[in-house]
C-alpha cells in the first residue's frame, strides 16, 4: 500500500483466530507452538524444504495457483501457493520462491505457515488444507488516508465489492480473481476493488468467504481510502489509486 514505508512481507503464523488492526508498514511475525514442531534434518523438515523448492520452479502451471503434497502419513506437507491474478507466471514464480525463503527464516521449525506479501501468498501446513475454506487467522492492513464523504464512499465501495465478489467466484478452478473501478461523485475520485479466492473452493465458498472478508471493512478500514482483509482462502484489498494489471482472461 502507498502510505508510509511498507516492509516487503507481512507474515502471520497460525497462531490466533484473527489478529486485527495491524498498522501499514509493522511486519508482524507470529510463530504458531501449538500445532506441533519439526526438528531440523527430519523426514517432516527435508519433505518441507523439497515441496517449497518444487512449488515455487514449477514452470507447467501459468495461472497463479500451486496445491501440492509431499511425503506420507505424519511427515506428510500440504502446501498451497497462490498468486494475485494479474502477475505473469514468472514474476509469480519469483514471488513465491522470495516466500519459501522468508516464510523457513521467519518462524523454523513449525508445522503450519502462512505468509501474505504483496503479490501472492504461501502456506503449509501437516493437515489437509485443499478444497477446504477457512477464514482465520485473519491480517488487516489499510491507508492511512482519511476520505471525504463517507457515506457516499461507502456507498460505492459496497456496490463495487459486489460487483467483483460475484465475478471471482464464478471463476473455474485455475483462477476465482477479479478486479474493477467505480467513480464517486466526490471529486470524481475513483475506488479500485480486487477480490481473490484459491480457486479450489466452490462457487459458493468463494462467495461466502469473500462475503465474509468485505464485512469486515467497517472494523478494519472505515473511513481509510484503501484497505486490505486478508485470510486463508481469499482476500479483498481496495484503493483510490490503481494498483494492479488488467487481469488476464483465461
Amino acid at each position: 500500500m502507498r502510505v508510509a514505508a511498507i516492509s516487503r512481507m507481512f507474515i502471520l503464523f497460525l497462531c490466533f483466530p484473527f489478529l486485527k488492526f495491524i498498522s501499514l508498514g509493522s511486519a508482524q511475525n507470529v510463530c504458531d507452538n501449538g500445532h506441533g514442531n519439526y526438528t531440523a534434518n527430519s523426514t517432516y523438515s527435508t519433505n518441507l524444504n523439497t515441496l517449497l523448492s518444487s512449488l515455487s520452479s514449477d514452470t507447467q502451471i501459468d495461472y497463479g495457483f500451486y496445491n501440492f503434497s509431499y511425503g506420507e502419513n505424519s511427515n506428510i506437507v500440504n502446501a498451497i501457493g497462490l498468486c494475485r491474478g494479474d502477475l505473469e507466471p514468472e514474476e509469480c514464480r519469483s514471488c513465491l520462491n522470495d516466500s519459501r525463503v522468508d516464510i523457513t527464516q521467519a518462524c523454523p521449525n513449525q508445522k503450519k505457515a502462512i505468509l501474505w506479501s504483496e503479490k501472492c501468498m504461501l502456506r503449509y501446513s501437516n493437515d489437509t488444507i485443499f478444497h477446504k475454506m477457512e477464514t482465520s487467522p485473519g491480517y488487516y492492513m489499510w491507508n492511512a488516508n482519511n476520505v471525504t464523504e463517507l457515506d457516499q464512499f461507502s456507498a460505492v465501495l459496497d456496490d463495487l465489492m459486489k460487483n467483483v465478489t460475484g465475478r471471482a467466484a464464478s471463476g473455474d478452478s485455475r483462477r476465482k480473481y477479479a478486479t474493477a473501478e467505480n467513480s464517486t461523485a466526490i471529486n470524481f475520485q475513483t475506488i479500485y476493488g480486487l477480490v481473490q479466492c484459491t480457486p479450489d473452493l466452490s462457487q459458493q465458498e468463494c462467495n461466502q468467504c469473500l462475503e465474509g472478508a468485505i464485512s469486515e471493512i467497517p472494523t478494519c478500514c472505515n473511513g481509510k481510502q484503501g484497505g486490505r482483509v486478508l485470510r486463508p482462502s481469499c482476500n479483498i484489498r481496495f484503493e483510490t489509486y490503481s494498483f494492479y494489471e488488467t487481469a488476464t482472461t483465461l
